[in-house]
């Protein structure tokens, strides 16, 4: 007995480590509620893990919307079509289009009407697809039943609730520290925000005068210091409790609901603009004077409540300046997860209130701080411009659901604009109104100099196609011209943009599936196989998704570059397997998959089940290196940015496989 107890624990292990990395975050469960007059509505609800998202149904294109497909039953008259509580709706630029999906949970509903006396069960299936922010899963198909429904049921329990099966998803660490990373990056941006509000004019000349006040109202140095630790203190408690506040009363879904929206976004780039010519010195944001007075009144008091309250007056009347950091950080917050908002204003009051608490515990480095002077006017005109460039990140929302047609030339020529005009501005060339005249470049502002031009250089080749990569997702992808692409198209003799790749005959599917960059391969697996035999060349498998967000990045990002070009063109044969592509093959190509013994028609279904089967794995981008007999040459590789690791990646593959 205990022998057989260990072979069965031993086979289920296996089982579980086998599909370790076989992901499945969305989790259904199906009810019905009898509407009376044998009138049911059925019910189905989606949990969904954090991070993960959910597709809508209301999706006309790419990438794949949910799909309910219920069987036929002459006992069934449906009433209307399957209704679904409220997604989000956000732009994809890489989609280039607006699209919907559920955060957390999604429920769908479809009312239908029992004909005849008799009990009856209704079958279907429903076909949806997830992703996160690194990768995305196959659509996934899942089979639901409603059993025993009409006359003489009526009582909800008694209607068994079918649920799908589940993989156990044990690749969780993985999103967590994905999570996690973004969450620490976006920390240090908030960190960085928050020096660079300091060096404002509204925040900078504040610091000597409340150091003095400590000093000052304190009866020895251990109050002092005491005072100095609750007021930095405090600044980080008020600014948390707003991103706290924004969490708490909207919630994350709500949150991207709202700015994904084209309203929304029009309105933070008004809100952006307004802020910029506020920096330039058109007007100068300030709260109610009776709310700094109060707050004011309240610091004269002196101690603990005192400092606190001195921490106030430093918020509210910094606000002019520290607004456009508050405001970006907790929009820049609104498309992460629900404690970005507290961890970005965290991160930007603990570098906002860092200086003043330092600064007045040890009074003695006072002396070593720059002085007040027109430069900080220069820090803040120099802001206005970076704020007005970042603002116009907003426009692409509005662009795109308005049908304004705006290019991405458009957008590099004000950028170009601005930043010329930041660099002239450096010089002394251009002068605001509360400037003080440049009678020299001092060393510092020279490199600014420096940065900007060659910032506007890095620019221009944009204007002509060049793909930007550092500032892509602040453009639209559309172009009215591309020079780039009309050279590739048109190649002279002796003139190559893009090698050229050699395969054997003609792809099948190559009508309907592409690969980027002019590269050429195959989407079949044993078509692909069979050349990389006969041209000798090892074989890169490319799971991939026509709505896999991720893998257009990693074309766009690491394909392009001519390194990676190269060695994809010359050294190996691609073949490409979608898994989410819905065309049904000939009847010759169908499988019948060993994991769940259905069978595979379409291409995207065969694909994904040939991933899952033979490497455990069910995510997008996902990349194999393999020989002729389909063996691993090197570790895969998932979504990665890096350029050097993917040309390394591609090296030891080939070197792997000449040793073979």
């Amino acid at each position: 007995m205990k022998k057989t107890f260990l072979i069965s624990l031993l086979i289920s292990l296996t089982f579980m480590s086998a599909f370790s990395q076989v992901e499945q975050p969305v989790h259904w469960s199906f009810t019905s509620k009898n509407l009376g007059n044998n009138e049911y509505e059925l019910i189905f609800t989606a949990d969904i893990d954090e991070p993960w998202h959910m597709y809508s149904q209301k999706i006309e294109m790419q990438p794949p919307a949910t799909l309910f497909t219920f069987a036929e039953n002459a006992n069934i008259e449906f009433i209307g079509i399957v209704e679904e509580t409220e997604s989000i709706e956000i732009f994809d630029p890489n989609f280039e289009m607006m699209i919907r999906y559920f955060s957390h949970q999604g429920v769908f509903k479809q009312k239908v009407k029992i004909i005849g006396n008799s009990l009856t069960t209704i079958k279907g299936s429903i076909e949806f697809m997830s992703c996160d922010d690194t990768k995305c899963l196959p659509p996934t198909e899942i089979e639901f039943e409603f059993k025993d429904l009409g006359t003489g049921t009526t009582d909800n329990a008694k209607n068994p609730v079918t649920k799908a099966v589940e993989t156990q998803n044990s690749d969780g660490d993985s999103n967590t520290n994905s999570s996690d990373k973004s969450l620490w990056v976006f920390f240090f941006i908030a960190l960085m925000s928050g020096f660079v509000g300091v060096l404002t004019p509204c925040v900078y000349p504040m610091i000597p005068m409340t150091v003095t006040f400590f000093m000052n109202s304190s009866k020895n140095k251990i109050q002092a210091k005491t005072n100095a630790m609750v007021y930095g203190l405090s600044i980080i408690i008020i600014y948390t409790f707003i991103g706290v506040l924004v969490s708490v009363l909207f919630g994350s879904d709500s949150i991207k609901s709202v700015s994904s929206h084209w309203i929304t976004n029009t309105i933070f780039f008004l809100l952006f603009t307004i802020f910029s010519a506020s920096f330039f010195g058109l007007f100068e944001f300030v709260l109610p004077s009776k709310l700094t007075n109060k707050s004011d009144q309240q610091a004269d008091k002196g101690g603990i409540i005192g400092a606190f309250f001195m921490a106030l007056t430093l918020v509210l009347v910094s606000f002019s300046c520290t607004a456009p950091f508050v405001g970006g950080i907790l929009v820049e917050a609104s498309t992460g997860s629900i404690i970005m908002p507290a961890v970005g204003m965290f991160g930007f009051s603990l570098a906002f209130a860092l200086p003043f608490t330092l600064l007045a515990l040890f009074p003695s480095w006072m002396g070593k701080l720059p002085k007040s002077g027109g430069w900080l006017n220069s820090v803040k005109v120099v802001l206005g411009f970076i704020i007005l460039a970042l603002g116009l990140k907003f426009l692409l929302v509005p662009n795109q659901a308005l049908g304004w047609g705006l290019s991405r030339e458009f957008f590099i020529a004000i950028w170009i604009v601005l930043f010329t005009l930041l660099g002239f501005y450096l010089l002394g060339k251009i002068k605001f109104s509360h400037d003080s005249d440049v009678n020299h470049i001092s060393v510092p502002r020279l490199f600014l100099v420096i940065a900007t031009f060659t910032f506007v250089v890095y620019l221009i080749p944009g204007m002509i196609g060049a793909p930007l990569k550092a500032i892509s997702g602040f453009l639209p992808t559309e172009s009215s011209f591309d020079l780039v692409e009309l050279i590739g198209k048109n190649q002279t003799v002796g003139v190559s943009v893009t090698p050229k790749s050699e395969i054997c005959e003609e792809p099948k599917y190559s009508d309907i599936l592409h690969l980027p960059h002019g590269l050429q391969g195959y989407f079949d697996y044993e078509q692909g196989m069979a050349c990389a035999k006969k041209l000798n060349k090892p074989v890169m498998l490319d799971f991939k998704g026509h709505s896999c967000t991720n893998c257009k990045v990693m074309e766009k990002n690491v394909w392009s570059d001519p390194e990676v070009l190269k060695r994809l063109s010359e050294d190996y044969v691609i073949i490409a397997l979608y898994v989410d592509d819905r065309t049904e093959m000939a009847e010759s190509d169908w499988v019948t998959s060993k994991i769940d013994g259905k069978l595979k028609k379409t291409i995207g279904k065969k694909n994904a089940d040939f991933q899952v089967e033979k490497y455990r794995v069910n995510a997008q981008p996902y990349y194999v290196l393999v020989d002729h007999d389909g063996n691993q040459l090197v570790e895969p590789r998932a979504f990665d940015l890096s350029v050097n690791g993917f040309v390394e990646f591609l090296d030891k593959g080939k070197a792997e496989f000449e040793k073979r």
